[in-house]
């Protein structure tokens, strides 16, 4: 049986990509012209590994993310046909106590000879099958003990990626000399005339043992602390398919990226060069480069016209947009939020959502659309005094059984079939029948059948906050 585990980080704001990416539906979450998320995409590249492990058909994937973001990945590992675990961290803190956890995940699951794939989920890889071949390089350099780093042959004096310079040559790959960070422009200009300096992907290979090994011999501390973490997880030997990490023990975890904490201080470490194509998608530049040009270099995803304009990208998620007379612009449309700005400024929209957050502003956390675990509310006409939305319930999806202080609710059935629990009754509501809801009563809505239920809800009442929740019982933890 293969002993390769694809490791899949899933976390950060992407704030470069607002208002695509915001804290509540981020960077892997987003859906590219395909169709696909990052994160899918990710999941399938993982899962079509030859050498990773599969149990009945299916590829065995283990992914650590933030726990409010479990059931939108589910919904893409699912896509993916592939399967596996997740480990749920109460918040973000750094990439070094994340592998570290994964670690002894695998280690107590697998033992001592299962080797990790660490892989961020919001990368584009162009040619998989030059990445596996790389894969396969660093899994052999991983069974000899060491910890193995993937680095992208440059094609531009690039400022925005760390380098790694290459030193001794070694079977499957190279020893690595030094880490270095992200360059300025002449310096990157000499990187790049010199030929032994590679991108730094962010991507690792090595076995658990010797990680966690390596870790407490150079950053004990994080190491010690992810151990505590791991002996606090409930049920941390079976075979649950998610696992949470306690908030108490987790909120003193070192802030640290695995190259500080340890890549760029043991002497086991080796890279693996390759050119497959690779792209982290850093800001609109990065997506704007994967669309298509015209002959005057301007670009599209979605409808968008170009009248007398030049060198201009347009991102449209449900609406047309038409550019007349521009050059050098970025045009990001959302149903609330419209993102205009110059590409040489592309690293400066993270500037945005620290003044919106500044502002308390909605937008920097949420859509008009929101993910939840059944399903997805739309919210159409937002007043004071009143609320509507759209919402959308899975097939076999429940909401919690609920009631709030401060709102009523009507319910209007447009698509499917709802099972609805209004008070001490319990009804079914077909297309064009509805129900009220008063402040107080207990209620609960559920789809019985497997076709989507969209339905139209009317709040009314003096507050009308998403925090005016009180559940009961809930099948998502979360009463």
């Amino acid at each position: 049986m293969n002993l390769l585990v694809p490791v899949i980080l899933s976390g950060g704001a992407g704030s470069r990509l607002w208002p695509v990416s915001r804290e509540g539906h981020p960077k892997p979450f987003m859906k590219l012209a395909d169709g696909q998320t990052l994160l899918e995409k990710t999941y399938r590249r993982a899962a079509n590994l030859p050498d990773v492990l599969s149990e009945n058909g299916k590829s065995k994937i283990l992914t650590v993310t933030n726990r409010n973001y479990y059931f939108m990945s589910r919904d893409e590992l699912a896509k993916a046909s592939a399967e596996g675990a997740f480990l749920l961290e109460p918040f973000g803190r750094n990439t070094a106590p994340a592998i570290a956890l994964a670690a002894h995940r695998l280690l107590k699951k697998y033992g001592d000879d299962v080797i990790m794939l660490v892989l961020p989920s919001d990368h584009l890889i162009g040619d998989e099958a030059a990445f596996s071949v790389c894969v396969k390089k660093a899994c052999h350099l991983a069974k000899d003990g060491y910890l193995v780093t993937f680095g992208i042959t440059p094609t531009a004096p690039e400022i925005g990626f760390g380098y790694i310079e290459q030193g001794q040559a070694i079977t499957d790959g190279f020893l690595v000399k030094r880490f270095v960070e992200k360059p300025d422009a002449q310096t990157a200009q000499q990187y790049l005339d010199a030929g032994d300096y590679l991108w730094n992907s962010g991507m690792f290979c090595f076995k658990a043992k010797t990680f966690l090994e390596e870790l407490r011999a150079h950053s004990p501390k994080i190491a010690d602390h992810a151990a505590q973490c791991w002996d606090a997880v409930p049920d941390n030997g079976n075979d649950s398919t998610y696992l949470e990490i306690p908030e108490a023990v987790f909120d003193s975890a070192p802030n640290d990226s695995i190259d500080y904490a340890l890549m760029e201080k043991s002497n086991k470490v080796a890279v693996v060069p390759g050119s497959f194509g690779w792209n982290d998608i850093g800001s609109w530049n990065a997506v704007r480069d994967l669309a298509i040009p015209d002959a005057a270099n301007n670009r599209a995803i979605g409808e968008a016209i170009f009248i007398n304009s030049s060198n201009t990208f347009i991102q449209s998620e449900d609406r047309l947009v038409a550019a007349v007379g521009l050059n050098n612009l970025m045009i990001i449309d959302t149903p609330d939020a419209l993102l205009v700005a110059n590409p040489d400024y592309a690293q400066d929209v993270k500037a945005v959502v620290s003044k919106l957050k500044e502002l308390g502003h909605d937008a920097a956390k949420l859509h008009k659309t929101v993910a939840r675990p059944w399903g997805t509310y739309t919210v159409l006409e937002d007043h004071p005094g009143f609320k509507i939305k759209r919402i959308e319930v899975k097939p076999g999806g429940k909401l919690s059984l609920q009631m709030h202080h401060h709102r009523s609710e009507h319910w209007i059935v447009v698509k499917g079939q709802a099972q609805v629990v209004n008070g001490d009754e319990s009804i079914t509501l077909l297309p064009n029948q509805s129900t009220y809801i008063p402040a107080g009563h207990k209620h609960r809505l559920s789809n019985p059948i497997q076709e989507d239920l969209v339905m139209i809800e009317v709040q009314c009442g003096g507050y009308l906050g998403e925090d005016d929740i009180v559940r009961f019982e809930d099948n998502y933890g979360r009463a």
